[in-house]
Formats: C-alpha cells, structure tokens, sequence
C-alpha cells in the first residue's frame, strides 16, 4: 500500500452502510491499523473530500433545507463525486495509493435509488459521466437491521437532513445496498454489522488482505 512502485496503480476500498451501521469506528480502526504498519493510505468521504465537495456536503445535509427535491440532491451528490474522482481520486491511484473512501456511488443507488425512488437508469448515466468508468475495488457493505442501526444514531448529535427520513427510507436504502451487493459479489464483502467492533474490523481486514493477494 506504499507508492514506492508509481507504475503500479493503487486500491479504491469503499465502506458503505445505512445509518448507524457503523463506519466511522470501523475507519478508525483501519486507519489505526494501517498507520500503525505504517501503510501509505488516504482517507476521504462522500460527499466531500474536496472544498466543493465539503461546500456541497454541508448544502445536501442541512436540514434547514428539507424540501429539496429528490432529483436535485441526486444531481448535488454527482457533482461532488465528479470533483472528488478527479481532484482526489484518479491522481492518488494513478500514484499507486490505496484510497479509503467512506461512501461512493453504492451509496447513490441505496440513497436515491432505493430511499428515493428515482430510476437506475437515471443514477447509471450520472455514474458515467462523473466517474469516467472508475469503481471500487473493494466494497465493505456494514449490513445492519434498520431499528438497530437507527438506535445507534439516536445517541449522536442532532440528525441531519438525510438520518432525520423515516425508517421505511432506510428499509429501502438497506434493500437496495443487499441488492447490489448480490450483484456484484466479487466486489462486495457484506459484514454483519451487528457483531462486534474487533470482529468487524477483522472481516473487512481479511478481505482487503484479499486484495493485495
């Protein structure tokens, strides 16, 4: 995971999940164990990343502003992931460095698609212009039962505008992360998130292990 090898392009890892499912503690524990190997990885999220994207984040996650419509925020979170693909993402592979990112286009397609509504179809074109093609190597879906995940949350901060959607949101959001994931198994590694923490980060450990086999 160094980048003493340039012409060697880096690993996209990618951590996806519903609210409360855990991805901040399991990116702290990868970042402590990779630091702590003293592994060259960066860090990043969706939507942000970049200044626009964090500009962006903080538009799409207000919730003074809970009237957006659903396809404005689907158009709102593209953007941010146009820049962060070619501001962020694309240098640091073309490097060789592994990339983690918290959320990626799955989460378009759980978050849009499946909580919204709004047509795959839609979502697919999107991804073709603001990714250019570029997709997770690896895709560490944190799978959790809504109520539990939702009990969780409540014990952060105020919710902001898209953990403040009621739990039949997120039942499809979950629907449709579970069905991607059956989709595509070789990119995805689904961890029962309800487990504990040292055994989540154990999975997801083994199956970037997988990756620089």
């Amino acid at each position: 995971m160094t980048h003493t090898e340039p012409s060697q392009r880096g690993r996209l890892i990618t951590l996806e999940g519903g609210e409360g499912a855990g991805k901040s503690t399991l990116l702290a524990g990868l970042r402590a164990h990779f630091e702590g190997k003293g592994l060259d990885v960066l860090y990043t999220r969706e939507p942000g990343g970049t200044p626009v994207g964090e500009a962006i984040r903080a538009l799409v996650l207000d919730p003074a502003h809970r009237h957006i419509a659903a396809e404005t925020e689907l158009l709102l979170m593209f953007a941010a992931r146009a820049q962060l693909v070619r501001e962020v993402l694309r240098p640091a592979l073309a490097a060789g460095r592994w990339v983690l990112c918290d959320r990626f286009t799955d989460a378009s397609y759980a978050y849009q698609g499946g909580g919204r509504g709004i047509d795959a179809a839609r979502i697919a074109e999107l991804e073709r212009i603001a990714t250019e093609g570029l997709k997770p190597d690896l895709t560490l879906l944190l799978d959790l039962p809504v109520a539990a995940g939702r009990a969780r949350a409540s014990q952060r901060s105020d919710a902001d505008r898209i953990e403040a959607e009621r739990d039949d949101f997120f039942e499809r959001v979950r629907a449709a992360y579970r069905a991607r994931a059956a989709a595509e198994p070789q990119r995805f590694c689904v961890i029962d998130a309800s487990r504990p923490a040292e055994a989540v980060l154990r999975a997801a450990l083994a199956a970037i292990e997988g990756l620089r086999a």
